[in-house]
């Protein structure tokens, strides 16, 4: 470890370098190359000197046990016995730091929230866990744009597809695919009973042309009328565009804009994304029995939370977490539990690589 991070150390500085040279400067891509490589190495570089400083204080304070006087050697003794703590916390950071990632991360990502059992109540709380990851992105300064929906009668949405770019959009969601348990009362039910619904969320990291390469010959493109609630058409003409991918079945809808140019760019965009993530499941399942310690991404036939309302409660099974703030994470106040899920998976992670 300590060979590969002075390998990186000796990188980061002949980029600070390459960053001050004037050719370097004038070539605009070059240097966002440059500038983007040393941002990354910049959260691992200070660590490791910090880490080599208290090192270097480790092997002085280990000296200073020769010495003759009883007092200095105590006090060396307790000084090493905090500097090994230390040490061992900043080695833990660097097992993180160096761990492979995942060139998904820093994607766009699609969402695909659909309501499960539960019949209405489930498409209110969809619409409830829309604006819950809707204030989330904002809080992010992140964008979302709403790629397909079909609203609920009640309110809410029977299904809803939409996508947020922001760097890092994708590591953030990543872990929300599954299904999500509601508990509480309906605004409908007369008797107070709590009723228990379901919503499936889907995280798709977005496709771009590099990740997948459709073959136009391979699709077959429907045009029609995009509709509201009920069915009825909101639109005179045949604006919304349906693509399916022959080849696999995968299919992909959109009717949000006017436009059917616009709603068929989207729709491919979907699409794209949809073959892409059928491809990476495929993999993944295939190394399943080896991670079967960390937090899945993708199994959505999975419960993986639950929203308790009468308790103020929201638990994620995967982890055992429980916390007792969802009015305030239901306000998208969630990154929380996004961070616990990140450590979790990264703990899993490290015991396997030991």
């Amino acid at each position: 470890m300590i060979e590969k991070l002075k390998v990186i150390e000796e990188r980061f500085i002949k980029l600070e370098q390459l960053l001050s040279d004037p050719a370097v400067i004038s070539d605009q891509k070059k240097y966002q190359e440059y500038l983007i490589e040393h941002g990354e190495l910049n959260k691992i570089v200070p660590v490791f000197r910090d880490y080599e400083g208290l090192v270097k204080e480790h092997k002085e304070a280990k000296e200073l046990l020769k010495d003759n006087d009883l007092e200095m050697r105590a006090m060396a003794k307790e000084e090493i016995s905090g500097l090994d703590e230390k040490i061992e916390t900043i080695k833990s950071q660097l097992n993180v730091l160096l761990m492979p990632k995942d060139p998904r991360d820093d994607k766009n990502v699609l969402l695909e929230i659909r309501a499960g059992t539960g019949g209405e109540e489930a498409g209110i709380f969809t619409g409830d866990l829309f604006r819950m990851y809707s204030r989330y992105v904002e809080s992010k300064h992140w964008a979302l744009e709403i790629v397909e929906k079909n609203d609920s009668s009640s309110g809410g949405f029977k299904e809803i597809v939409f996508l947020v770019r922001g760097k890092g959009a994708f590591s953030s969601f990543k872990y929300e695919s599954g299904t999500h348990r509601v508990q509480r009362v309906p605004e409908t039910e007369a008797q107070g009973r709590i009723h228990t619904s379901a919503v499936t969320v889907a995280v798709l990291p977005e496709a771009e042309d590099i990740d997948i390469d459709v073959n136009p010959a391979d699709l077959k493109i429907d045009v029609f009328r995009s509709s509201g609630p009920g069915g009825q058409s909101v639109n005179t003409t045949d604006s919304a565009v349906r693509i399916t991918h022959v080849p696999t079945g995968v299919t992909a809808t959109c009717q949000d804009e006017k436009s059917q140019h616009k709603n068929k760019a989207k729709a491919m965009g979907v699409l794209k994304s949809r073959i892409l993530d059928a491809k990476v499941r495929e993999e993944e399942s295939k190394r399943a029995a080896e991670r079967k310690g960390q937090v899945g991404t993708g199994d959505r036939s999975g419960r993986i939370r639950t929203y308790n309302f009468p308790q103020g409660r929201m638990t994620d099974h995967r982890i055992g977490l429980t916390l007792y703030k969802l009015d305030s994470m239901m306000e998208g106040n969630i990154q929380e539990i996004i961070d616990e899920l990140k450590i979790y998976n990264q703990t899993q992670a490290l015991k396997e690589i030991a």
